[in-house]
């Protein structure tokens, strides 16, 4: 078994999409600009960059547009090249654009075990659109392709009348209920954050314990809530954008490296240690899951996505996402915290900084 060394959350800020979801946070913050950027390196230069060798071994990439995130050509390219150089490879989309899907075919049959697909389950923009049916048709031919995948809903307050018909729906053709997604105001994340709602929080709660939902459960329990723990964002975790090559060590950072302008040198290693910038862990089902804090129990990725009877994981991908960082990774001495904290500490001040001088 291959130990996973390193996690990318990855982004690709193209805002085309073909939904509008109200809760959609490109459509919160009227960032929506229909455009598509070209990269601004060769697909060859990105697949020199994530090699095996230069990231110290297989490494998961999860890739998300600001829009829909198969709408760009090169999409293909770049999860092409990622399962070349072998790595693990997620990709977030709404699962209607059926002509880009199908692309999927031309991944060699060796390299498919190690492909995850989240389908975001729009219900009544697919329901608007008349194009529910291809959603499924396009979850059926990812699973038989021999991709991992997820199904998840976001909950939200117009979708509560429809929910009997969507967990009948997800029964029928998955074999199981969705995963749900908290939805969250995408509005002055500098404060606390709120979920977008009108309902009681016990009362939105409710709702989503019908569906037995640990990946929900689990956002919740971390919602709005510090974390203080060492944590090994910049060292073992990143956010990576896929157009500029620009690497973070994680989202409230003013610490960043080009990893695509220089493919020889080493990527950084620095963690955010004690000194995180963020209100609280913004995507803790992927940083926390992982275990980017080795010293908190967190139930693995694949236990907090997978409806095991269901069987949406294949075992490759199964195997490599129950494990934790820590398995493929070195903790840091005493001497390396105390200098990863003490950057750190700087670091979250400037972040401050950059953010009240951005609002003015």
């Amino acid at each position: 078994m291959q130990n996973i060394v390193k996690f990318f959350e990855c982004l690709i800020p193209e805002t085309v999409c073909n939904l509008k979801c109200d809760y959609c946070y490109i459509i919160q913050r009227n960032h929506n600009t229909n455009i598509i950027p070209n990269l601004d390196y060769p697909i060859d230069v990105m697949e020199k960059s994530l090699t095996k060798e230069r990231l110290g071994g297989p490494c998961y990439f999860s890739i998300c547009g600001a829009g829909e995130t198969f709408v760009p050509d090169y999409l293909i390219d770049i999860i092409y090249i990622l399962l070349k150089n072998g790595h693990y490879v997620n990709v977030t989309t709404n699962g209607t654009l059926t002509n880009k899907i199908k692309k999927l075919s031309n991944i060699p049959n060796e390299w498919i075990d190690r492909l995850h697909i989240s389908f975001s389950f729009h219900y009544l923009e697919l329901k608007r659109l008349n194009i529910i049916d291809t959603f499924w048709k396009n979850v059926h031919f990812v699973k038989e392709l021999g991709c991992s995948f997820i199904v998840q809903l976001n909950l939200y307050d117009e979708y509560i009348p429809y929910l009997k018909e969507i967990k009948e729906m997800c029964l029928n053709n998955i074999g199981a209920l969705p995963q749900i997604a908290a939805t969250r105001k995408e509005i002055g994340l500098t404060k606390k954050i709120e979920l977008m709602t009108e309902l009681s929080r016990n009362e939105y709660v409710s709702y989503a314990n019908e569906f037995n939902s640990k990946l929900f459960d689990f956002t919740m329990e971390n919602f709005n809530k510090k974390q203080n723990g060492y944590c090994y964002a910049g060292s073992w975790t990143y956010t990576l954008n896929l157009k500029t090559g620009i690497l973070k060590r994680c989202y409230c950072s003013c610490i960043h490296q080009n990893i695509f302008e220089n493919t020889d040198k080493p990527i950084m290693d620095l963690a955010v240690g004690n000194h995180c910038g963020s209100l609280f862990c913004m995507n803790s089902s992927h940083f926390l899951s992982l275990g980017s804090i080795p010293e908190m129990k967190t139930p693995s990725y694949v236990e907090l996505r997978d409806r095991e009877d269901a069987h949406w994981f294949n075992e490759n991908v199964k195997t490599f996402l129950s494990q934790k960082l820590k398995d493929g990774n070195v903790q840091h001495s005493s001497l390396k915290k105390l200098k990863c904290n003490i950057i750190s500490f700087f670091d979250k001040k400037a972040y401050a900084l950059y953010v009240r001088i951005r609002k003015h």
